[in-house]
């Protein structure tokens, strides 16, 4: 009787460092026996091809050589797919030799992150590694663009109308001024490697806390990225560098004959107008900033330098990421340069003031004027509290009744102009206006307005102390349900004992209620805030129409949309910014055990 055996055993030892500690363990073991006698003892066909099985009883070595290979390829196959699957489990799961020692906070097998599965950033804030860094900067930068100066550190850090605890807790320990994309690349570059926070800073007017330094780190100052890089008349759009101002872009593009519409507070700059993804005064007729972001260079918490798109009005190469960037409070990325649309400038513009006995006769008219479809400029509402504000502020020229008073901006040829102006008289009288007071020429029509561009600081200026803080709300709801939110927030002004004036963009259901008190007052501002975003919520509306969620709103924007939503961006943050460098803590929490820098109501 002859045998012929062909014997087979691998094993795959443990993986090295893998965290499983699971043992790969594969045991193949095939026996062939021929027999002269008993042919079919043996079922090799399980196994080989037919080919491959002896024609006689003294196979030939070749032949046993064959049957053997016939096992062994496909077994070494196999054998290096489960030892790879093993070798690429263990990495996902954080071990391995080859794993960095540097890993991210955060788990990429998941495709939400919740805060209790997060880890937390470990930065190094220590004062050598600050001091190395401010040397490296200072070698890229010279000294004249690295700023340690206390005052100017602090003001980069928090204003009056963005009130945070003074101190180590909210300002940067450096600030440098880049004059280009590839410095700020090389900037980021250095924090990245060095694990030291950076916050983006432009025109300083944020509301919600967005510049506070929680964490140290390195204030990014666009001081000198104040170029207009490009006009494209013809293509209607310019590229501009993040520290230019929206009122100095108009200035330029008059002198053409366009303008850009987005128009937030004085001050604003490019930079934050997009990581803010404002609007302002004009967004019921043109829009928000993200209807006039055609694209962003971005510089990425690394170094990396990334293009969102190319310059048509119209795009559908792969994901969005400009409106990903756009309003992400420069937790994601920071831009270095946008290009924007521009539109023509209105060839006649019409000022009107319309006086109400009370709000929701104006809220009447706002909404009368959005159903019926009337493209008006600009509509905004001023309450009785900020038209006294206004008088006593001497911003404007002459004084006005100090009652609830829409502004209202009609653009466009003057037969049309003439025809909504008829239009939205009717809607006044029908509502029993006080009055309809129409600009005679530009320059009363500029006074009027001056008075709702100047209504931040003349509310301000009401404060009774030094002393008196300022905190405001962003409230945005359905047109139909706006009456109800700014009649309730007044009475809750009122029982509270609170001084507030309630002004906004009603066009698209967008109000602030601004709130001067005492520091003594804090926690009831604070509960007066959170009880009108709840309501807010509860009319189906948002926490937030255009100032951004920052450090103030973030348990909010968790009551707003949910746990999993909020999860979701987190997710975000961290493929784009895993060691959590850029803006920490603002729009989404980054530690469960955070204590409150502004002193949130969690609700």
């Amino acid at each position: 009787m002859l045998r012929a055996s062909a014997r087979l055993a691998v094993r795959s030892r443990r993986l090295q460092g893998s965290s499983s500690g699971g043992l790969l363990l594969l045991t193949l073991r095939t026996t062939h026996r021929a027999s002269s006698t008993s042919p079919s003892s043996s079922s090799p066909s399980l196994f080989l091809p037919s080919w491959f099985l002896p024609s006689s009883p003294s196979p030939s070595p070749w032949s046993l050589r064959r049957r053997a290979l016939a096992v062994l390829l496909p077994t070494t196959g196999l054998l290096l797919l489960l030892f790879y699957a093993g070798f690429t489990l263990g990495k996902r799961r954080g071990g391995g030799e080859n794993v960095s020692t540097s890993e991210s906070p955060g788990d990429a097998a998941k495709s939400l992150l919740s805060l209790a599965d997060l880890k937390p950033a470990r930065y190094d804030r220590s004062a050598a590694n600050i001091f190395a860094a401010q040397d490296e900067f200072t070698a890229l930068l010279t000294a004249k663009r690295v700023i340690t100066d206390l005052t100017e550190r602090n003001a980069r850090s928090s204003t009056e109308w963005s009130p945070l605890p003074d101190g180590e807790s909210a300002r940067p320990h450096l600030i440098v001024q880049p004059e280009s994309t590839e410095e700020v690349s090389a900037i980021a570059k250095i924090c990245h490697r060095r694990r030291i926070p950076m916050i983006a800073f432009a025109g300083g007017t944020s509301l919600e806390g967005t510049l506070a330094a929680t964490q140290g780190g390195v204030c990014i100052d666009f001081a000198r990225m104040k170029s207009i890089v490009a006009i494209h008349p013809q293509d209607m759009d310019v590229v501009v560098q993040p520290g230019v101002g929206y009122t100095d872009l108009n200035q330029r593009l008059e002198v053409q004959g366009f303008f850009f519409p987005p128009d937030p507070g004085p001050g604003a700059q490019i930079g934050g107008m997009v990581a803010q993804g404002c609007s302002g005064t004009n967004a019921y007729r043109y829009g928000t900033m993200k209807d006039w972001v055609l694209g962003l260079t971005v510089v990425l918490a690394d170094g990396s330098i990334i293009k969102t798109r190319q310059r048509p009005r119209k795009s559908s190469a792969g994901y969005d990421l400009t409106h990903l960037l756009v309003g992400s409070e420069g937790t994601l990325g920071i831009v270095t340069e946008a290009t924007l649309k521009i539109t023509r400038k209105p060839e006649n513009v019409q000022v009107v003031l319309v006086a109400f006995p009370t709000t929701d006769k104006a809220v009447e008219v706002a909404i009368k004027v959005v159903q019926n479809d009337v493209p008006l400029a600009a509509m905004e509402l001023l309450d009785s509290t900020v038209m006294r504000a206004v008088n006593r502020g001497g911003h404007c020229e002459k004084a006005y009744a100090e009652v609830p008073t829409l502004f209202l901006k009609f653009s466009g040829p003057p037969n049309i102009v003439k025809d909504q102006l008829n239009q939205v008289k009717m809607f006044c009288r029908q509502s029993s206006c006080q009055s309809f007071q129409v600009a005679t020429d530009d320059k009363e029509a500029q006074s009027l307005w001056a008075a709702r561009k100047t209504a931040l600081w003349s509310i301000l200026a009401t404060k009774e102390n030094p002393e008196d803080r300022f905190l405001g709300t962003d409230v945005a709801v359905p047109i139909s349900r706006l009456a109800d939110i700014i009649e309730e927030t007044q009475i809750q002004l009122r029982n509270r004992g609170l001084i507030g004036a309630c002004v906004g963009h009603v066009g698209d259901g967008n109000f602030h209620t601004a709130i001067i008190y005492p520091p003594k007052d804090e926690r009831k501002a604070r509960d007066l805030v959170h009880a009108i975003q709840r309501r807010g919520i509860a009319l189906e509306g948002t926490i937030s129409g255009e100032h951004g969620i920052g450090l103030e709103n973030r348990d909010a924007l968790v009551e707003e949309l949910g746990e999993t939503s909020v999860d979701a961006m987190r997710c975000i943050k961290l493929a784009l910014d895993p060691y959590m460098l850029l803006n920490p803590d603002k729009v989404v929490r980054l530690k469960i055990d955070q204590q409150d820098v502004v002193g949130e109501n969690k609700h």
